[in-house]
């Protein structure tokens, strides 16, 4: 097996880029969701119900501060686009607590199940994708460790998913059968939540190992 995407959220539900080679640590890859949008009321906002927040494309810039479809994300007119989405007042706020995850800090799938899904890897938001997978082995690696050069990955148990699967990664167009196949082909549920034992870097291309 081996590892053969690594991908990054520098703003949660925004898209996001693929690298080539990132850190992790424990939580999770440096820059990850470290921005999230909030609206006026000072509630977190997602693309479950905003989804054309996907439309944006969040990346992390030489300096190491987020950018938002090549701007500053305190740029103006960054603030103008999700006011334009999310409504009046709405804000990007950086918080880098743990909390910023939905469950934990990192999303591993593998290219078995992302071929037996049938559809673009992008719609499960995944941080790691496995190649050189089975089908869906990956629904026996729950309490399972990846390792990966020097990292050790602890895989929780297997995600949830939720409506942004039914959104069209280009062209953000819905189709709630997407779920449905999910919930009946899946039990609702693919890819897993993962958390990081032992940090480190990561290189796209890396032999992976299951413990």
């Amino acid at each position: 097996m081996h590892l053969s995407d690594i991908w990054r959220y520098p703003v949660k539900s925004m898209a996001g880029e693929r690298l080539e080679h990132a850190t992790v640590g424990p939580l999770g890859l440096h820059g990850d969701r470290i921005v999230q949008v909030y609206d006026a009321r000072g509630r977190l906002v997602t693309a479950r119900t905003h989804a054309d927040l996907l439309g944006l494309r969040a990346t992390v810039g030489p300096d190491g501060e987020p950018l938002v479809d090549g701007l500053p994300w305190t740029a103006p007119e960054v603030q103008a686009w999700v006011e334009r989405i999310v409504g009046p007042g709405a804000r990007l706020v950086r918080n880098e607590h743990e909390a910023r995850f939905d469950v934990l800090p990192l999303l591993v799938a593998t290219d078995g199940a992302i071929a037996a899904f049938g559809r673009d890897a992008r719609r499960l938001r995944p941080n790691l994708i496995v190649g050189g997978v089975d089908g869906l082995d990956e629904r026996g690696w729950e309490g399972r460790v990846l390792r990966i050069d020097s990292v050790h990955i602890a895989l929780a148990d297997l995600r949830g998913r939720c409506v942004m699967t039914t959104v069209d990664p280009d062209t953000l167009a819905r189709d709630p059968r997407v779920l449905k196949d999910i919930v009946r082909r899946f039990d609702g549920r693919l890819a897993l939540n993962a958390g990081v034992i032992q940090g480190g870097a990561l290189r796209a291309g890396a032999a992976v190992e299951l413990g």
